[in-house]
């Protein structure tokens, strides 16, 4: 429950021009396939006791895994810094004295001394931090509706409206599905006999709502900016801070200093979404070195984590929206290809958990050789270029999903399905040969 998913909500109107009734639709539709993956490789945690990336082992390989390790490295990263950019935002908005590259700090640092300190801290930290946000939220929408500035923006028709489903959806899928290269690091502590139904409906409860309650209070939100043509407190309170200028047009002037001190507790609320993102680092840095890595205290690569995402946040705070937008399709894209060929490789040859030994998970010549993973991950990419829609490239099918000159985005329809069947295939040669 953070306020970078309102962030999301913001971009349906924004960016994709969609009525309000589509652009929920979107978020529920989109979100509840963006968390499949999550929910169910949450389950693996608790039987092998073995965090995300070492368990991708079993699907690319000793070596295939360390190119999903630099991809999971970068979203981790990438994650931090458009989280502490809307963090600095709402702390401008309380304080214009406050610059972004401030605010980034705060966040960054008070990040970093929570995760400083291992697991246990951070799992204290978040089970309870979703308390105070939850109420603000709940605020929030209360003095929102007792406003009336809600405007019911109609749904658009034809190819330019397909288009607009097809990416904003592919943003909403792309934050919902970001956890899933990290999902079982979390739940590697529960008991090895844990109900694997019950792990998975406690994060797809702990996703879905959180998700859909923010996003859609994001979206409601953003069609005040239309009242009088543009012409209004909330149009200008977004231009002047963004997600921050806009919750403190809805807060500021009916509650007052109560209104700022609502808005700083969200900005602190972007340190429990920071936390598994940077702690995450230190995990897959360990995978990605290997030996050489693993010498080096967790808490080194976290600082060093810290100082890289904060010089990729303090540049990206004046470009936020398309630095958002482009985040969430890179995060969307490549975790459909790793979500391709792992459940390729898990419902098509594995068929079930007693397929996996967990004892070779560091011997190479005992995992997988990676070979086919690596060809369908290739694929995945190609198909994902055909279907991506970004301001400077459009894939030739995304063009036809929509109006041109952007189309609409299937990158990651297309990289899951282009990963899963490639890989269907190699890893048919692979085994015959290597037998493994």
């Amino acid at each position: 429950m953070v306020v970078s998913s309102f962030a999301i909500g913001l971009l349906a109107q924004r960016l994709f021009f969609l009525g309000f009734t589509d652009a929920c639709l979107v978020c529920l539709f989109f979100n509840l396939i963006g968390i499949i993956p999550v929910c169910y490789f949450s389950t693996f945690g608790p039987r092998f006791g073995l965090r995300q990336m070492v368990l991708s082992r079993f699907w690319f390989g000793w070596h295939g895994v360390k190119i999903i390790a630099v991809f999971n490295m970068l979203a981790c990263l990438g994650w931090s810094a458009v989280n502490s950019i809307v963090g600095a935002q709402l702390i401008n908005a309380v304080n214009n004295d406050v610059p972004g590259f401030a605010g980034i700090l705060i966040i960054s640092f008070c990040t970093l001394g929570v995760t400083f300190f291992g697991y246990k801290i951070v799992h204290a930290y978040e089970f309870w931090s979703w308390i105070p946000t939850t109420i603000i939220f709940i605020i929030i929408l209360g003095v929102f509706a007792h406003s009336g500035a809600w405007v019911d923006i109609p749904m658009g028709v034809g190819t330019s409206e397909l288009g607009s489903v097809l990416s904003f959806g592919s943003v909403v899928y792309g934050f919902a599905t970001g956890w899933t290269s990290y999902a079982a690091d979390y739940t590697v502590y529960q008991p090895s006999n844990q109900s694997r139904t019950k792990v998975f409906f406690a994060v797809w409860i702990g996703l879905i709502v959180p998700l859909v309650f923010t996003e859609m209070l994001g979206i409601a939100i953003m069609t005040a900016t239309t009242i009088n043509d543009g012409a209004n407190k909330y149009a200008d309170g977004y231009a002047a801070s963004k997600t921050g200028g806009l919750l403190g047009a809805v807060l500021f002037e009916p509650l007052g200093t109560f209104g700022k001190f609502c808005l700083v507790v969200l900005a602190l609320s972007i340190i429990a979404n920071n936390c598994p993102n940077i702690y995450s680092v230190g995990l897959t840095i360990q995978v990605l070195g290997g030996r050489i890595t693993q010498r080096v205290p967790r808490f080194v690569w976290t600082a060093v984590g810290t100082a890289v995402y904060i010089a990729i946040a303090i540049p990206g705070y004046s470009h936020f929206e398309s630095v958002l937008e482009n985040f969430m399709n890179f995060i969307g894209y490549w975790l459909a290809i790793y979500e391709g060929i792992a459940f390729s490789d898990h419902f098509l040859y594995k068929r079930s958990m007693a397929a996996y030994d967990p004892l070779i998970y560091d011997q190479p010549n005992k995992l997988p050789p990676g070979i086919a993973a690596v060809f369908a991950f290739c694929c995945g990419i190609a198909g994902m270029v055909l279907g991506m829609s970004q301001v400077w490239f459009v894939g030739p099918i995304a063009l036809k999903a929509g109006e041109a000159p952007f189309g609409g985005d299937v990158g990651f329809e297309l990289g899951f399905a282009f990963a899963f069947v490639s890989y269907a295939i190699a890893r048919r040669f692979e085994l015959r040969y290597f037998k493994r």
